[in-house]
């Protein structure tokens, strides 16, 4: 991956990618921060989202933001709903027996139920409306869904990637191999979801994991947030997580670690252009 990327083999290389964008305006404010201030390289927009036209405003104020497309069947908050761009009636396998968008905790029963063909015409939806918004993405991923959940679904993902000149996040190993297979670029370590990380002394796992960080490409998936008042009362699960998420990647401390310890920061920018090149991809560039 490093000599496909232009660097050097024993080179520690870190995507440090806030997803959630959207999801509502302090985590949005979040975002902002931790790419213009701290560590993070790059970002995911949840285009259903209440707030992702104030997500699509900042970036448009701000063309340097590298973002991809958080691919999105998924809602969590019950208190702030978001559903399908398609429009319920052309994707009701995507919806539960309420007609709403299911929550994490029945992803089995939606992807059990999932049409492809409704998968791809909710997919082109959300890419649609940031494209047709004017923001140039870098690359597909998926919320709450690793690697699109199915195999159908992340080969789904790859062919719109290829269609818009796009790069795709993958983790686990059938969808890297695949990738691979084809020479294009994957993160080769564990994958870190900050949902995963308990919340006591997490300033200090993060600290170490930077330490430890091994050669080749590794990837975050972090999830700052404010954690003001509105965040409090829709997202009462989360927004510790992602107070905490924040603190450290906005932190002197996050900076000085990458500094001393030589590791290269990097965003999706480098993975679209390898894919492109590998893949020939079309579309987008």
């Amino acid at each position: 991956m490093n000599e496909l990327l232009g660097f050097e083999p024993d080179a520690r290389l870190l995507i440090v990618n806030n997803d959630d964008f959207g999801m509502y305006r302090a985590v949005n404010e979040a975002v902002v921060r931790s790419i213009e201030e701290g560590i993070s390289s790059s970002c995911s927009l949840m285009p259903p989202c209440p707030a992702a036209g104030h997500a699509m405003d900042l970036l448009r104020e701000r063309p340097e933001i590298p973002f991809g497309i958080h691919l999105t069947l998924v809602c969590e908050m019950p208190r702030r709903r978001w559903g399908p761009l398609a429009g319920k009636e052309k994707v009701p396998s995507l919806l539960d027996r309420t007609g709403e968008l299911f929550a994490p905790d029945r992803i089995p029963e939606l992807l059990a139920q999932a049409r492809l063909d409704e998968v791809e015409r909710e997919f082109r939806a959300q890419i649609a409306a940031v494209t047709d918004a004017g923001p140039a993405p870098t690359h597909l991923d998926w919320h709450c869904l690793a690697d699109g959940g199915r195999a159908d679904i992340f080969d789904l993902t790859v062919a719109l990637a290829d269609e818009y000149g796009l790069a795709v996040r993958a983790w686990l190993d059938p969808a890297r191999r695949k990738l691979r297979a084809r020479g294009l670029p994957v993160v080769e370590h564990e994958f870190l979801d900050s949902f995963g990380l308990g919340l006591d002394d997490k300033a200090g796992t993060y600290a170490r994991l930077l330490r430890e960080l091994p050669s080749g490409l590794s990837e975050w998936a972090v999830h700052p947030g404010l954690g003001d008042e509105e965040a409090r009362a829709i997202d009462p699960d989360g927004w510790r997580v992602r107070r905490t998420d924040y603190e450290f990647l906005t932190s002197p401390e996050a900076r000085e670690l990458l500094e001393r310890e030589g590791i290269v920061v990097l965003d999706y920018r480098a993975l679209k252009a390898a894919w492109t090149a590998s893949a020939g991809g079309e579309g987008a560039a």
